[in-house]
Order: structure tokens, then sequence, then C-alpha cells
């Protein structure tokens, strides 16, 4: 007997692998034959909104948890909530203070603000991220001003991490040797808001991840899939680990729960 389920998927190391991001095929077999099924899918992202528009034009998907739980799109109608601005506030003084560059995204656009003129050179030729996100000098960008922030990126190493105080009062993650991003890390907030909505059952609702921001969702009342290359942190909370992202593991769980054929 068929039995709606409601999928929550993470972007980044688990619908897409590599640099630039590529979808499996297996990936987009099984999300498609998920829909056609009858399945509820949505995205459970830290990207904001505007950083999914390949993904949503792929699959069609109108659903969706943006800005690591900050926001939602239900139905294609979206709203979001900016990051909390004090510790923001502090942290950029610190991190002023202390020389490193950062930059902030002022509204949900592929454009980030940086008062460093050289952070888009910086992050470019470490990370090989062009295309992803314009990075604009703004010299006279304030904080107390632009209070609305809905994501960072901070240019420091990790080792430099345990010498940032206001480091402990944010959330961010690293997903590169040289930066990491100032984003919510509760995407079970976003879940949560559309569960209420649509009054789903938590035994329905089916959550894949692959990092430490990730964590959040992996509820006990919840079915939570671990990509095989997914940290060991996130395999620890699952319900069950599948194979790499890249190695047909959204497929594999999806077969191995009976979800798909």
């Amino acid at each position: 007997m068929f039995r709606k389920k409601y999928f929550f998927f993470d972007i980044d190391g688990t619908i897409a692998v590599n640099f630039p991001r590529v979808i499996p095929e297996s990936t987009r077999r099984t999300i498609n034959a998920l829909i056609e099924r009858g399945h509820f899918v949505s995205l459970a992202t830290g990207r904001m909104r505007a950083m999914t528009k390949e993904f949503v034009d792929e699959f069609g998907i109108t659903n969706m948890v943006t800005d690591g739980g900050k926001g939602i799109v239900l139905d294609g109608k979206f709203e979001v909530e900016p990051l909390e601005y004090y510790p923001i506030k502090q942290l950029t003084m610190e991190l002023d203070e202390k020389n490193i560059p950062w930059a902030v995204c002022l509204s949900d656009e592929l454009v980030c603000y940086s008062k460093y003129p050289d952070f888009q050179t910086l992050m470019e030729s470490s990370i090989k991220i062009k295309g992803y996100i314009d990075f604009v000098a703004m010299p006279d960008l304030d904080i107390d001003i632009e209070r609305n922030i809905y994501k960072g990126f901070v240019y420091i190493r990790k080792e430099q991490e345990k010498d940032i105080e206001s480091l402990k009062y944010v959330s961010y993650t690293r997903y590169q040797e040289n930066y990491i991003i100032l984003e919510d890390d509760d995407k079970s907030i976003g879940i949560k808001k559309i569960r209420d909505r649509m009054n789903i059952d938590d035994r329905d609702i089916v959550v894949f991840g692959d990092n430490t921001n990730d964590i959040k969702m992996f509820k006990p009342e919840w079915t939570s899939i671990a990509m095989g290359n997914a940290v060991e942190e996130l395999k620890k909370v699952a319900t069950f680990v599948t194979k790499d992202a890249d190695d047909n593991g959204i497929e594999f769980a999806c077969k191995h729960f009976g979800w798909i054929d």
C-alpha cells in the first residue's frame, strides 16, 4: 500500500557532487521517480533561494528549506528571515581588528559585498568559485546600516578559527580549506514549518545530508539518511548510511527502503 513520504534533500555533497556541481544520473532518475510516484520532494539547503535555481529548473521543485532553515518555499511562495544581527556585528568588528577579510549578502541575490577590494580575487584564486556568486567591493559597507544579512563569507584558514572569539556565537560551515560560510545551521526549523502547515506525520519525513550543517535536521522522529561521503558526526546520528553521493547513494537508499522500484 502506497504511503506518501516527504523528502528533504541537502544539495552540496548529497544531490550534487564535485565542483562545478554536477548531479549524478542515478540521482536525477531517483528524484524524478519519487515525484512521479506522488511523493513530496523538497530541497533542504544552507544556500539562499537564489543559489538553487539550477536544481529548481532541473526537477521543477516548488518546495524548499533555504538559508539553513531561515527560509522556506512552499508551492513557490518564499519567506525568509535574516541572520541574527548582533552576533554578526560583533564578528565583523573582530575580523576587521585582525584584518581577516569578509563579505555579506544583503538580499536574496547572487551578490556578496565586501569592504576588502581583493576579496573576490582571494576567493576565486583559492577555491575556484567563479560564477557561483559575485563578490562586489563596497568600501563604505556599514553593518550598522545594512542590518539585514542573509549570508556571509569569511576568508579564514581552519587553524585561525580558534583565535576569533566571536565565531563561538554564530553558525557557520566550512566547505573548503580557506573559507567559511556564515549561515544558519538548523534546517529542521524550516522543515517543521512545512510540516505544521501541511499537517505531515513525523514518521513520513525523510531527510538526506552529508555535512555538519545537516546534523540538526537528523531528528530521531524522522528517517535520516547520511551519504557514504558524509562526515562521521552525521553518520553516528543517522537512521541509515547509504553509498557515496557519486556512487548512486540516493538511489541505493530509496531502493533499500522501497520508496522506488
